[in-house]
């Protein structure tokens, strides 16, 4: 779950100048680095309403089943999918990422591991979930041989991943330091293709409304007003702290027309 904006000059590590989080006990918060989101700080909230949409809008595809999160961050998706599945898996390669969710998300059964090679046996699961995570990987046509390999029959991989023409437009390697390789959905087609997969789906986010009325607002890019301000090492402006933390995952749409204008693409791929 990647893409963070790094908030300048916020100074509460439990996120409380945004919207509360919620903790199981004296869990702390995993530190934002920039190369994943966490919930619970104003500064970051359009980021994580910007992941969270793909698994709202995907959610129903995990009920009742046994899923794998394959990346799995901060945990925050693997516990909204826990409410729906029979069982969820989380695989990440960072300790302390492991360590948090196991301590703060106990209905997730985390396993540190490289995505490279998933700790799972063939066949093993109905659902791999990869959000926000493809465009960190060395080795991503690996990575999406060992999740068709996983899963079962019929099972699905939901997978998405920030879109290239629009994240980092005009270049040849990704703004993001953390990013590998960043795809257009023609790219990513090819790679699930090449893997194996069916491609079921292919939609992309998009600002809905009041998000293109805050792009307005702002200069006319409200992602660009805010990586402006995060990079300025300076406390942000009261009103654009306050557009960013009042953002909802109702903001954004997820359509499949105009899929290389979208912001970020996501994909229901199919093992046949």
């Amino acid at each position: 779950m990647s893409e963070a904006v790094i908030p300048a000059a916020v100074d509460d590590p439990t996120g409380t100048t945004g919207a509360p989080e919620t903790t199981i006990g004296a869990v702390e918060p995993l530190p934002l680095t920039g190369e994943r989101t966490v919930p619970g700080i104003a500064e970051e909230n359009y980021w994580f309403r910007r992941h969270e949409i793909a698994y709202a809008e995907l959610l129903d595809r995990c009920a009742g089943k046994t899923v794998l999160e394959a990346g799995s961050g901060e945990g925050y998706g693997a516990d909204m999918i826990a409410s729906v599945a029979t069982k969820v898996i989380g695989v990440d390669y960072d300790t302390g990422a492991v360590e948090h969710v196991r301590a703060r998300y106990p209905r997730v059964e985390m396993i540190q591991g490289n995505l490279a090679e998933l700790p799972l046996d063939d066949a093993s699961v109905d659902v791999v979930v990869n959000f926000q995570v493809i465009e960190h990987l060395w080795d991503q046509a690996q990575f999406l041989r060992e999740c068709f390999r996983v899963l079962r029959p019929g099972g699905e991989l939901l997978i998405s991943t920030p879109n290239r023409i629009t994240f980092s437009p005009g270049r040849d390697t990704p703004l993001n330091p953390f990013h590998t390789r960043e795809l257009n959905a023609a790219e990513l087609t090819e790679l699930l293709v090449d893997a194996g997969f069916e491609v079921a789906e292919m939609t992309g986010v998009h600002h809905g409304p009041s998000l293109k009325a805050l792009d307005a607002k702002h200069g006319g890019s409200f992602i660009d007003a805010q990586i402006e301000r995060a990079l300025a090492g300076e406390p942000w402006p009261a009103e654009l702290t306050a557009d960013v933390a009042a953002v909802t995952i109702e903001d954004f749409v997820l359509v499949a027309e105009d899929i290389d204008a979208s912001l970020d693409l996501v994909a229901i791929a199919v093992k046949p």
